[in-house]
């Protein structure tokens, strides 16, 4: 194999094996042998345009425009001119692809399914461009490092998105074909300097070639490679949102104080409840009678700056071995400790403890630092949620509407930060909360006012595809359009519960899940929630239900309730559901057993058409689809070569002409006759028609008249002519160096002296391909000659005379 040939394949497996970090993103992983293959036709045909060869620009075009052809027969055959050329129609079908792969990305929990053709145009497209553009740099233009800067760009996307622990190991792997290529190219490069001497005491370093290099080379490899891991390992990683996996901002802290920084969970929030398939995040066991109430909390947004809510900074500490009252909740106020057992999935990492609030006591393993104020349990040193099983004490506080309307007010700390309101708050906010609680005789009536106003009244609707929004004007736009999801329901009350004075924050964890028939309870990705807590000087903190169709209403908010005797209205969230609403997905009206049955609609459109076989048989469509591909690419490639059939034969033509060297005298005579005719080729392609009549010194003279050549050219084309005249005539011709570089001297001559149209032309449709021609109708001719030679003669036989 060529030194090229092993650097083009060090480049695919270089590419494929980076592209290996997106296997813990999608599933099945089968599309990695379709990458593979898709990949593999894509490098061949760079290898196959660098032998005719093209030039390096055109290499590059015609690589990518046979890659855009495999996307069209792979995604938009139905758009596309006989199901392979790409026009308007296909370009539009992308568009709406990479829209819908946008959307499916948010819409789906990791690993997200592969039969969304959004996300598969994403994974294979990035896969290929970053193919193209490493072949490219490291075989096209012999420049191995650069090419690993969009190595570096396919594994830090898949590394950003991943969630596993794994992630050193796809980088080793994704290393170890960075390495490979560096090495391919280094071996090429030494190869074309020869022997490497290394003195004469050792001459078998003599014999042995470029080993030592290329050794050293592997060592300082192989060196950077595990400074790299080791590198890695010690960075503190990256994590990812809160209620998705890995949440971030938690800060290290030792055994007796820390703190915690402020994170945004609201994206991930709002993604976990947009996905499509409702995976299991916690199974929950509890003693509790009532799991309707079994709200899991992970943390409190209480810094609200007009535009978001997100939690304060705030000291952490070791875990107490019995956790403190909470803050304001007096002796008399009816409570029972409940114990809990939480059981996280194995693909959920999160920095958070989900407990139910308030906690009393905490059994779990790991590095965990305890915050106060929220009453929270924060992992500390990369500590997470993922695989874990822990227990939760718990008090069931059942305050009754009494108690809480008879609360004095708040402390003037707690009343000074939980009321905080920035200026930039629109003032419709507080003017609604007015209006919504005129009437009311105290704090609490104006709580349950606002839960009302939002729940039942107000008209609002429930939707989780509006977005989030964090501009002074959400809350405005909320109250105005009367459309959102949890996030909003709990932002607008929070923010007109301190407009009224009543200190509020928002708390964001997992609503109620699904109870199962083993006595647990499923918590799954749809359950994720925010709600509201209204502070009541001698109950607390106390959970507030405004999101309609989410959660449960509290007991105490209940007209005519008294304490826990009834525990009110229950409003399933999705994930309890027990009969699917009129909006309700697939997935949310089918429970697991009936999945196992089989018993459930398809979710996804696009899994269902792809379980189809019927189609045309053109379709790429079975087990078969790799040979159905190669068929409609080798189609593709014979359609597009005939129009450039004249360029690329010219410009083999003119390689092997330009391409010999001459060592003997037989040899040297055909490499000057060969040159010349390149040259008068060249100039019969930019309109001078050869004149074999002439002289090789008259032609010359011609061609640089005709061709308006600049001295240099012409001197060039009369050396070429010289040695025409040397070989033609002169009993011992002198070998004449440099004629392929004087030729080529004549042919830049010639494009720069002739118009942009000559130029195009001369390139694509050349007129010396008449040669062809020529050489058809001879090769015909001695063929007719031949067959009429060997054809037997029959003969009449002669009338003699009598």
């Amino acid at each position: 194999m060529s030194g090229r040939g092993r650097l083009a394949l060090c480049a695919w497996a270089a590419t494929l094996m980076a592209a290996c970090a997106l296997l813990p993103l999608v599933e099945p992983v089968t599309w990695i042998v379709q990458a593979a293959f898709l990949l593999g036709v894509q490098t061949a045909v760079g290898a196959a345009t660098r032998r005719i060869p093209l030039a390096r620009p055109l290499t590059v075009a015609a690589q990518a425009l046979v890659t855009l052809v495999m996307l069209t027969l792979v995604f938009a055959r139905d758009h596309a001119f006989l199901g392979l050329i790409p026009g308007p129609g296909a370009i539009l079908h992308f568009g709406d692809l990479l829209q819908q792969g946008g959307d499916d990305i948010a819409r789906y929990a990791i690993p997200a399914p592969l039969a969304s053709d959004g996300i598969k145009l994403m994974v294979l497209g990035g896969v290929l461009i970053v193919g193209l553009m490493v072949d490219t740099l490291a075989v096209t233009f012999r420049s191995a490092a650069p090419a690993g800067l969009p190595l570096l760009a396919l594994y830090s996307v898949a590394a950003g998105l991943s969630e596993g622990h794994a992630d050193w190991f796809w980088f080793l792997v994704a290393a170890i074909g960075y390495l490979l290529l560096l090495l391919a190219e280094g071996r090429d490069r030494l190869s074309q300097w020869g022997r490497v001497f290394g003195g004469a005491a050792r001459s078998s370093a003599i014999d042995a070639g470029p080993v030592a290099p290329v050794r050293t080379g592997r060592r300082i490899g192989v060196a950077s490679l595990g400074i790299a891991l080791v590198v890695s390992a010690v960075l503190p990683s990256m994590n990812g949102g809160l209620l998705g996996p890995a949440g971030a901002g938690v800060g290290a802290g030792n055994g007796s104080g820390g703190t915690i920084s402020a994170v945004n969970p609201l994206l991930s929030l709002r993604d976990s409840l947009n996905v499509d398939e409702d995976r299991q995040v916690l199974s929950v066991r509890t003693k509790s009678n009532n799991t309707s109430d079994l709200y899991l909390r992970i943390v409190s947004l209480d810094d609200f700056d007009g535009r978001t809510w997100k939690p304060s900074k705030r000291s952490i500490g070791a875990v107490p071995r019995d956790f403190p009252t909470p803050i304001g909740l007096g002796a008399d106020v009816d409570r029972t400790e409940v114990e809990t057992t939480i059981s996280a999935a194995n693909w959920y990492e999160q920095s958070y403890l989900p407990m139910p609030y308030p906690p009393s006591g905490v059994k779990v393993d790991g590095n965990w630092r305890y915050e106060p104020e929220g009453m929270a349990l924060v992992g500390d040193h990369g500590q997470n949620t993922r695989g874990l099983t822990y227990e939760v004490k718990s008090l069931d506080v059942e305050p009754t509407a009494e108690q809480l309307a008879a609360a004095p007010a708040a402390p003037s700390a707690i009343e000074r930060e939980y009321t905080d309101l920035p200026d930039s708050l629109p003032g419709v906010v507080a003017r609604t909360a007015r209006e919504v609680t005129a009437g009311a005789k105290n704090a609490y009536e104006q709580a349950v006012a606002l839960q009302d106003y939002f729940a039942v009244t107000g008209g609002f609707e429930y939707d989780t595809q509006v977005q989030v929004g964090d501009g002074p004007n959400a809350i405005a736009n909320f109250l105005r359009d009367k459309q959102g999801f949890c996030v909003h329901f709990s932002f607008a009350m929070a923010a007109m519960a301190r407009s009224l004075g009543i200190p509020a924050r928002v708390a964001v964890g997992f609503a109620p899940g699904t109870p199962q028939a083993d006595g647990s309870v499923s918590v799954g990705l749809k359950d994720a929630h925010a709600w509201p807590e209204l502070y009541f000087e001698g109950v607390g903190w106390t959970r507030f239900e405004p999101t309609p169709t989410r959660g449960t209403v509290p007991s105490y908010t209940v007209p005519d309730a008294g304490g826990s005797v009834d525990p009110g209205v229950t409003q399933p969230s999705a994930g309890s559901s027990t009969a699917p609403s009129a909006s309700a997905s697939a997935s949310e009206s089918c429970t697991a057993q009936l999945r196992k049955l089989e018993g459930c609609d398809s979710a996804s459109p696009a899994a269902a058409a792809a379980q189809g076989g019927d189609g045309p048989w053109w379709a790429v469509q079975g087990p078969w689809w790799y040979l159905k591909l190669l068929f409609w690419l080798f189609v593709g490639l014979l359609v597009l070569s005939v129009p450039s059939a004249p360029m690329l034969w010219r410009l083999r033509t003119r390689s092997v002409r330009l391409g010999g060297h001459g060592r003997s005298a037989e040899g040297a005579a055909a490499h000057t006759l060969a040159a010349w005719q390149e040259l008068t080729d060249t100039a019969w392609d930019f309109g001078i028609l050869p004149d074999d009549s002439q002289t090789p010194r008259r032609a010359a003279a011609r061609i640089v008249r005709l061709g308006h050549l600049d001295p240099t050219a012409a001197a060039s084309v009369h050396r070429v002519a010289d040695a025409v005249e040397q070989v033609l005539y002169a009993p011992r011709p002198r070998p004449t160096a440099g004629l392929a570089q004087d030729v080529h001297q004549v042919i830049g001559g010639l494009r720069d002296s002739a118009s942009r149209r000559t130029r195009a032309r001369a390139l694509v449709a050349p007129r010396s391909t008449a040669r062809v021609a020529w050489t058809v109708s001879e090769w015909r001719a001695g063929v007719r000659t031949r067959l009429a030679a060997a054809r037997p003669t029959l003969r009449r036989p002669s009338r003699q005379s009598g």
